[in-house]
């Protein structure tokens, strides 16, 4: 029975997530050149617009929600609302069907890339046509450039979860085609914490949902988990969640914060034992807080960014 979970409002996800050419050492002083959307195209990892509504709005934006694997198919697609918040369990997070368990030798391509409201909403915090031209132009270059990567999937209690810490590392030292990431931590929220997780039976092993990577240049991304849901019918299955990334250099630069917010969508299907096919897109957002263009975008994706993933069970 296929379980329909539509409710979010920001993320990046099981296999592109902070997906793109990460140099640490190209990181620009200038503003107008590394932008917050810059960043989260290049780089997308990230979360959903924040979002506040009432009871009744929300069983409105439910009823109109369509399934989760139409979420492919459409060019506009608007932010779910976010569900962070709504329960306080300690061990809530993205679960993924039993055949997924275990490690995987990933193949993941980018196929199609596009701004489906123009480029000046992948501007950055101004709309720049001149940063949304460059991100376009360095997000064209990975066109049908598969990447190779590892990821892992572990039992818990409570359902099979991506290793996040194992899996973001892999992401980012494989689309940086080199390693980028001096080490991966987990971090204690309400929603997801290491307390909750163990005295409910958990082990100290079980992900978490809000990771925060250090990277070998001076900066740091901090990523939370603000929405998920999933439908799962035999051998397919579709999930999202919804994530909010913070990304911040380490140095005495002055520079504010980066936030980035991007829902992330996934469809497996189980072709053997050990293969599984299956697609994956990023929708960016932007952010209430510091794009001019947030009204503008009618809280609708400025972004889409769609990929191929194979998966083979390692040996």
């Amino acid at each position: 029975m296929a379980m329909i979970v539509i409710i979010t409002s920001t993320i990046i996800s099981v296999l592109a997530r902070d997906a793109s050419a990460l140099s640490l050492n190209s990181y620009s002083n200038d503003r107008n050149l590394f932008s917050r959307r810059q960043f989260a195209f290049r780089c997308p990892s990230v979360a959903v617009a924040t979002c506040f509504f009432s009871g009744k709005q929300m069983i409105a934006i439910a009823n109109a929600a369509t399934t989760i694997p139409s979420r492919f198919d459409s060019e506009i697609l608007t932010a779910p609302p976010i569900t962070a918040g709504t329960k306080f369990t300690g061990h809530e997070n993205l679960y993924f069907p039993d055949w997924l368990e275990g490690e995987w030798d990933a193949v993941q391509t980018l196929i199609d890339t596009k701004a489906p409201l123009g480029l000046e909403y992948i501007g950055g915090p101004q709309g720049s046509i001149d940063v949304a031209k460059a991100s376009m132009e360095e997000q064209n270059k990975r066109l049908n450039e598969p990447v190779h990567l590892k990821l892992r999937f572990l039992r818990t209690k409570w359902g099979v979860a991506e290793d996040r810490a194992f899996n973001l590392r892999s992401r980012l030292d494989a689309f940086a085609s080199k390693s980028v990431v001096a080490s991966v931590e987990y971090a204690d929220v309400r929603e997801s914490n290491r307390a909750a997780v163990l005295s409910a039976g958990g082990q100290d092993s079980d992900p978490l949902t809000t990771t925060v990577v250090y990277f070998k240049g001076p900066a740091a991304q901090k990523t939370f988990v603000i929405s998920h849901g999933q439908e799962v019918d035999g051998d397919s299955y579709a999930g999202y969640e919804v994530d909010r990334s913070i990304f911040a250099l380490t140095n005495t630069n002055t520079a504010p914060p980066v936030t980035s917010d991007t829902e992330v969508l996934y469809s497996f299907k189980r072709v053997g034992d050990d293969k599984v096919e299956g697609k994956l897109r990023l929708a960016g957002y932007l952010n209430p807080q510091s794009d001019k263009l947030y009204f503008d975008a009618k809280n609708r994706a400025v972004s889409l960014s769609d990929y191929t993933l194979i998966l083979n069970r390692s040996r």
